[in-house]
């Protein structure tokens, strides 16, 4: 029982068979064809996050193959692996070239092995273009499976040798339904703020969402609220985002760098605070075309320093004196005459 109630809900409630796969009707219908015949060609899954495609992979593992082959006729890599080019031309090579053996009864278990490749488009483009020669020499033995979130970072080579499969968010309906199945199975109520909290914050993210409701079970226990939500998924309070264009919109920039010291020194992560700022402007009624757009091309700016590893603080400070500049009209470069 301690392993049962110790293991992640995301493991816990992960679809066991394709049809059971949340919002992909196009991609459950054909794939359910296809595993029919046991006919698998090489398969792409790309789409955001928390959508469902690593689960896919391992459901057509599972009915292929059956409890008892698939860990031999099974190998799957994920981020955590090396992926160069030297892992291609031994581990993926070396596990593409075994025979498979006879199958078991009341599975297909057709005459090859599956290598999934989880967030394929972290790999180099060496290891990618490795990959096309050990593809076209064991595709009658192996089958390969690459799942990503960018299809445009595979090589057209490779994704041309695949089926391709494009997963879609999910929409707030069937997360809403899958939410409340887990709260019902796990005995949790969950207040109906919460709920829609809960699904804007996932954003179509399945895997999020259940993280952050097993997350707020532990710490706050089966009666679950909003505030509750809000404290364990990361995201910064609504009023703390408004605070800080309100007082961009003051004009005076002592108070907008101490604003942004306030919203430093809490320790909120600023690339969260930049998307939510860009939510708040995108839809903002007293705000002009032109000044969302100043502000959102800032952000956007600043988001992409901050992943080449800029200051955080230095680049918020920079968001809201663009911002200010924006909102009171002022023009975009400061002039020192």
């Amino acid at each position: 029982m301690a392993l049962a109630s110790s293991q992640p809900w995301v493991e816990k409630y992960r679809p066991k068979s394709v049809s059971e796969v949340a919002y992909q009707e196009e991609v459950v219908r054909t794939l359910k064809n296809t595993l029919e015949t046991g006919n698998l060609p090489h398969l792409l899954f790309y789409g955001p996050p928390g959508t469902g495609k690593t689960s896919t992979a391992l459901a057509i593992a599972r009915q292929l193959f059956g409890p008892e082959l698939i860990k031999s006729r099974v190998l799957e890599l994920n981020a955590s692996d090396d992926r160069g080019i030297n892992v291609v031309r031994t581990k993926i090579k070396d596990f593409a070239a075994i025979a498979v053996g006879a199958g078991v009864p009341g599975y297909p278990c057709p005459p090859f092995k599956l290598l999934i490749l989880d967030e394929a488009d972290s790999m180099t483009e060496d290891a990618q273009n490795a990959l096309r020669r050990t593809m076209e020499t064991y595709t009658k033995v192996t089958r390969f499976c690459f799942i990503c979130n960018y299809i445009s970072r595979i090589i057209e080579p490779l994704a041309s040798r695949c089926a391709k499969f494009r997963f879609k968010p999910l929409v707030s309906d069937i997360m809403v339904k899958r939410i409340s199945y887990i709260c019902d199975q796990e005995g949790l109520t969950l207040q109906p703020e919460a709920m829609d909290t809960l699904c804007r914050i996932a954003d179509g993210d399945m895997r999020r969402a259940i993280t952050s409701l097993q997350s707020a079970s532990r710490r706050y226990g089966h009666c679950l609220m909003k505030k509750d939500i809000l404290n364990v998924s990361g995201v910064v309070p609504d009023e703390v985002v408004a605070d800080l264009l309100t007082t961009c919109k003051s004009g005076v920039f002592d108070r907008a760098q101490a604003a942004v010291t306030n919203v430093a020194a809490e320790g909120y992560p600023v690339s969260q605070i930049l998307a939510q700022m860009q939510d708040r402007a995108v839809v903002a009624q007293d705000m002009t075309d032109e000044q969302k757009a100043r502000i959102c091309l800032r952000i956007a700016e600043a988001d992409k320093c901050l992943i080449d590893g800029a200051d955080e603080f230095l680049q918020l400070l920079d968001v809201a004196s663009c911002t200010m500049r924006a909102l009171c009209n002022m023009p975009q470069e400061c002039t020192y005459g």
